[in-house]
């Protein structure tokens, strides 16, 4: 089966300027630096890491709510990146996001029919007030919100609530991939859980592919079917579910899967927890090398610092990006 999405070394460097009058680039924050993985059509993708790694600018340049600086995007077959004017429109019907923050990716002065509706009226998909507002209840309905609430404000509905709007805007263009931007990292656990199911629901029901972006693995590793984990702009490791959270081989992998909470208290005590230390270096000056090896407890002199590891495939099917594995 061919992809839906295909990233192909994906680079997105922000510059960065100096103070005084006559501004200059002085440098460039690497936020995103050579990126490659495929979304197959049904597929659902987890893209995990610590906070400021890239995986929401990755997410926004796939969207080309950043433009990237260098790579490709293809989504069915189409040059994301050549694409403008109403060409790009219509594709953007195809693709949505659901943004991180619930509170701040509602606009206040909207009701709820309004925002939902706003994507029909944008892309010409539904004629005609009444048949909208009828469209937004429906769609209310299947993110369990009260279709009775449709003229209400965003400011009358809880944090949970909220999102299931976004993920309800999310759904109105009908799209075959949606960007789940840490779609439950603002919300109370118990509402995480609940928001996760639906979004599994909808992409059974519907075959919806998504990338899933997070930085708590165990949210996530039970919605996805494979998981990539960033580290600083780079894809360290990218498997399957089972893969990379049962038998994880990157070493930064194994720190975040050693970091999960185990239910069983006897196996929480027994098991070897992976502490890294240091800071994650600046991505505006990343390391020489594998960019991980400053904080690493494998890594050796030689290679490590001055070799940039290939993100090669192993027997298993999964790529890793490691000196240490074959």
């Amino acid at each position: 089966m061919s992809a839906l999405l295909e990233v192909r070394d994906l680079k997105v460097h922000f510059p960065v300027y100096s103070s005084g009058l006559f501004r200059r680039v002085t440098g460039h924050v690497q936020a995103v630096d050579g990126l490659s993985f495929d979304i197959a059509p049904g597929e659902i993708l987890g893209l995990v890491g610590e906070s400021g790694c890239g995986k929401s600018t990755t997410g926004r340049a796939i969207l080309r709510l950043v433009e990237p600086t260098a790579g490709q995007v293809l989504f069915d077959g189409q040059d994301v990146g050549q694409l403008s004017g109403e060409a790009m429109r219509k594709l953007r019907r195809e693709m949505q996001i659901i943004f991180q923050d619930p509170y701040a990716s509602l606009n206040p002065r909207m009701t709820v029919g309004d925002i939902i509706t706003e994507p029909l009226s944008t892309h010409g998909l539904v004629s005609g007030k009444t048949e909208q507002m009828r469209r937004a209840q429906e769609l209310m309905e299947q993110t369990g919100l009260d279709p009775r609430f449709v003229r209400r404000y965003p400011h009358e509905f809880s944090g949970g609530q909220r999102q299931r709007i976004g993920i309800a805007r999310a759904l109105a263009s009908e799209p075959r991939l949606i960007v789940c931007d840490e779609p439950i990292s603002a919300l109370d656990v118990s509402i995480q859980a609940q928001i996760l199911n639906l979004l599994q629901e909808l992409a059974r029901d519907r075959g919806l592919s998504y990338l899933f972006i997070a930085h708590d693995l165990s949210a996530i590793r039970h919605i996805c079917d494979r998981i990539a984990v960033m580290y600083l702009g780079r894809i360290v490791e990218i498997g399957t579910y089972a893969q990379i959270c049962d038998n994880p081989e990157h070493p930064y992998t194994q720190a975040l899967v050693s970091a999960v909470p185990v239910p069983d208290p006897v196996k929480e005590r027994e098991r070897h927890r992976i502490v890294l230390t240091g800071d994650v270096p600046s991505p505006l000056n990343p390391p020489a090398g594998c960019r991980f090896h400053t904080r690493c407890h494998k890594h050796i002199e030689s290679a490590c610092k001055t070799d940039v590891p290939e993100l090669k495939t192993l027997g298993d099917g999964r790529r890793a990006a490691c000196h240490f594995v074959d």
